[in-house]
């Protein structure tokens, strides 16, 4: 069976109301998982290069995201943990299975203890080694993202879970991915470690609707992972990244054709469909660096060495390979 996670992210806005909505429209259109975010903003840590940017020569050295400007931002996003306990119930009540993404060793038994079975690792996490030991044996099912990861990371971090039930998705931290650089060729690369692999879908909806989706699932994608909304795209940070509910419907149904159906379906509907095969064995863009730069180190798990009262050590720690 294929795997469609509706990932709601941030689109809720901080309304669990809405987050509730979504959940109920995801699993209408027959997805599988709901997934949100743990993201709590005493976890963001402040880095000085971030705050104005960092330029040289022309050159962009490190992306502009003041510390204060995200921490308020990402305040107005939590979903406490009692509500998050509501999602969860929520969820199984719809048929879905519950799905968070945790972003620090400090949340891996509270997300176990409220009752998340399914959890996700993001891109910039694939190579925090640490963070994936301890999520070992707290969790049934581990999906771990490889974008802006380096080959003897996925290589390692695949170590660590060869005794696990995990997923591979196989991404490119470019928000919006163009059709071009989304180097789905990378998937066959990532079937040597697992056998379940998948795609996480960052295209532009209004330019490039569900072909990169739908293209991943006729080169043999087990599980898609695609934002999704019940707002306007210009309503939330990751709208134009996200789906609708009819959208979703769209691809589930795509999803249980049999290959040949959608490979002769894509054929007819996108004819230029294979130009999101790309490389199975590339370099990482410039931007994508830039991305890796900024977002592994952007959470942190509580520690006394603070400078007046902001954590100034990141959470992600370098495991010799």
């Amino acid at each position: 069976m294929i795997k469609i996670i509706a990932e709601f992210c941030q689109n809720h806005n901080g309304d669990f109301d809405l987050l509730k909505k979504m959940v109920e429209a995801a699993a209408a259109a027959g997805a599988t998982h709901g997934k949100m975010q743990t993201i709590y903003a005493d976890t963001v840590t402040y880095r000085p290069q971030f705050e104005d940017g960092l330029t040289q020569n022309g050159v962009i050295k490190a992306i502009k995201r003041p510390y204060k400007e995200e921490v308020d931002r990402l305040s107005g996003l939590e979903i406490s943990e009692e509500k998050t306990i509501r999602f969860i119930n929520i969820c199984k009540e719809n048929g879905l299975i519950p799905m968070t993404t945790c972003f620090t060793r400090s949340h891996v038994n509270l997300l176990s203890e409220l009752g998340f079975r399914s959890i996700k690792v993001a891109s910039y996490d694939c190579a925090s080694f640490p963070l994936l030991r301890e999520l070992k044996g707290k969790f049934d099912e581990i999906v771990v993202s490889t974008g802006a990861t380096y080959d003897d990371e996925i290589i390692h971090a695949a170590d660590i879970l060869s005794d696990t039930d995990y997923s591979f998705l196989h991404c490119v931290t470019l928000y919006p991915t163009p059709l071009k650089e989304m180097h789905m060729a990378r998937m066959d690369w990532l079937k040597q470690f697992t056998a379940s692999v998948g795609y996480s879908d960052h295209s532009l909806v209004s330019e490039t609707k569900l072909i990169a989706s739908k293209a991943a699932l006729a080169l043999g994608a087990g599980l898609i992972e695609r934002h999704f909304t019940l707002l306007k795209s210009d309503e939330s940070r990751d709208g134009p990244v996200s789906i609708n509910q009819e959208q979703l419907k769209e691809l589930v149904d795509f999803s249980q054709l049999d290959i040949n159906e959608k490979v002769d379906k894509l054929d007819g509907e996108y004819p230029n469909w294979r130009v999101v095969l790309g490389e199975k064995n590339r370099r990482l863009s410039d931007d994508e660096l830039l991305n890796r730069d900024y977002y592994r180190g952007r959470f942190a798990s509580p520690r006394k060495d603070t400078i007046d009262g902001v954590r100034m050590i990141n959470n992600w720690e370098e495991t010799p390979l």
